[in-house]
């Protein structure tokens, strides 16, 4: 492979122009070109074991080659060994940034009966992966249940517990909960489960909910975020480094996902505006354990008259 002119100027005309070596540059172009392309190739497997759940190895390097990606069987089985997409038959999800087969405690989930009426009763939290020019970022997040707020997010090139801690501290410092209060909900990923993030829970009176085994559904607000993540803002970009991922997604957490985007769930408000729908104490309804809203039903509750603030 060979590098193109860029516009109407050759490689070594710019290089010139800029003072640089056209040998080093050259250097570089090599160096970084197999890496660009090994982060599309993972990323274009990560897409198609994702849709195709049961697929192998050689189907998927049969995929690949429709998408004029030419890949060598035993390339594919060492990149979907990697990342942790090696099909197992008699499960029915196979999560890509979940490691569940670990020692720690794992709890029962909390969060299926709950009735939610304000915000900060249920967090969920998970992981997802970001596709940059030469390598992936990990992000992580919480988000409240009730209004869909994101209220803490991290972002490394690594799984390690530190990110998810990163994340819930954010949180917690955003929102203060008092003690007994909260449930937080998270697959039962190593990163959760581990006593380092648990203590910290543990030490705010923060009830712990996991997920049942290979089940995604449990999780479903967190999920749901994640599509909507990758489809309006991941990927639409190729960031260069985690430093360009980091200040372009937390761009679009805050500015546009949390305080100007609709949701159907909210009677399409945003989520910042919703909650301060929320804090307003709107007349003559009144939040209690098992309803909704007193009188009403829920939804009702929701369409007209804790959304719409009506006086």
């Amino acid at each position: 492979m060979k590098p193109l002119p860029q516009g109407d100027h050759s490689i070594s005309r710019m290089c010139s122009l800029a003072g640089l070596n056209r040998a080093g540059y050259y250097r570089h172009w090599h160096a970084s070109a197999p890496r660009e392309e090994e982060t599309a190739v993972r990323d274009a497997i990560q897409r198609i074991a994702l849709k195709n759940r049961f697929y192998g190895y050689r189907r998927i390097g049969i995929e690949l080659g429709k998408l004029g990606l030419v890949v060598n069987h035993k390339r594919v089985l060492r990149l979907m060994g990697r990342d942790n997409l090696l099909c197992l038959r008699k499960r029915s999800f196979v999560p890509v940034t979940t490691h569940s087969n670990h020692g720690w405690k794992v709890v029962p989930n909390l969060a299926r009966k709950m009735e939610l009426t304000g915000i900060d009763q249920l967090w969920v939290a998970d992981i997802t992966y970001v596709r940059m020019l030469e390598e992936f970022a990990y992000l992580a997040i919480v988000l409240d249940a009730f209004s869909r707020r994101v209220i803490g997010w991290a972002l490394e090139t690594h799984m390690l517990a530190s990110l998810v801690i990163a994340a819930l501290q954010m949180a917690i410092d955003a929102r203060k909960p008092d003690p007994g209060t909260l449930v937080h909900h998270s697959d039962r990923g190593l990163q959760y489960a581990c006593s380092d993030y648990t203590d910290i829970l543990n030490a705010h009176g923060i009830r712990t909910s996991m997920s049942r085994v290979a089940n995604p559904y449990d999780n479903a607000k967190a999920e749901s975020f994640m599509k909507t993540l990758k489809h309006e803002e991941v990927d639409g970009s190729l960031y260069r480094d985690a430093r360009q991922a980091r200040r372009n997604i937390g761009a679009f957490l805050e500015d546009v996902y949390n305080r100007n985007r609709l949701h159907s769930a909210l009677n399409y408000r945003s989520p910042v505006e919703f909650e301060a729908r929320m804090q307003g104490r709107i007349a003559g309804i009144v939040p209690v354990a098992n309803m909704g809203f007193e009188g009403i039903g829920k939804s009702t509750a929701m369409n007209k008259g804790l959304l719409d603030a009506r006086s």
